[in-house]
């Protein structure tokens, strides 16, 4: 019995155009949000509709890769300021990248905990950013830097609520959500802290709405 042939590599051209695609759209998307058309996407990329869905099957496959590759360069930041020698700075320094992100990119905002988290790889990108954002808060509060009830799970949700407090004044005072940034962080120093009034989450579960 022969063996099959081994798989022939992709060609050049296919790596090409999946690359000047995911650019493409990466650039589009952050500029218009998840709304922005297939058409346009292939137009930035100088390719046609069909080479689109030649590497992604539908529109919602294009995105929850680039919101994967987001996230897998968020989960690598809090991976290099895991063994910073101060905590809280490195704890810090991470929501101020994270929120960044988000306030620099439409796309990630509208779909974070939507729809794309549903495919398997974003799922598992979460979970790896959740995993980080726990270790590095998990050294600031063995520190004493903030305060003992703060959890990973709590700085995850408030970096999408700084963001948000300050989105609808984005286009005029883009810098603006530095300073919600810094009120948070004022507010989880373990110098200030005073027993919070409801638990947190057993876990976390983003929806569709």
């Amino acid at each position: 019995m022969t063996n099959p042939p081994p798989a022939r590599p992709p060609r050049a051209d296919a790596v090409r155009n999946r690359q000047l695609l995911l650019s493409a759209a990466t650039e589009a998307l952050a500029e218009q949000g998840k709304d922005v058309s297939i058409a346009e996407i292939a137009q930035r990329a100088g390719v046609g509709k069909g080479t689109v869905f030649r590497h992604f099957a539908t529109k919602e496959d294009l995105v929850a890769a680039i919101m994967g590759g987001m996230i897998d360069r968020l989960v690598a930041t809090g991976a290099g300021l895991s063994d910073a020698g101060d905590p809280a700075a490195a704890l810090f320094e991470f929501m101020t990248t994270a929120i960044e992100l988000l306030a620099k990119d439409r796309a990630f905002c509208e779909v974070i905990g939507r729809p794309s988290l549903q495919v398997p790889a974003v799922q598992a990108g979460i979970a790896r950013l959740c995993e980080v954002v726990e270790l590095l808060t998990d050294r600031a509060r063995r520190q004493g830097a903030i305060r003992q009830d703060i959890t990973g799970q709590d700085i995850v949700l408030l970096l999408g609520g700084v963001h948000q407090t300050a989105a609808p004044l984005m286009d005029t005072l883009p810098q603006l959500w530095r300073r919600y940034l810094s009120l948070v962080f004022d507010g989880i120093r373990a110098q200030t802290a005073q027993p919070l009034p409801y638990p947190i989450p057993a876990r976390l579960e983003f929806t569709s709405h």
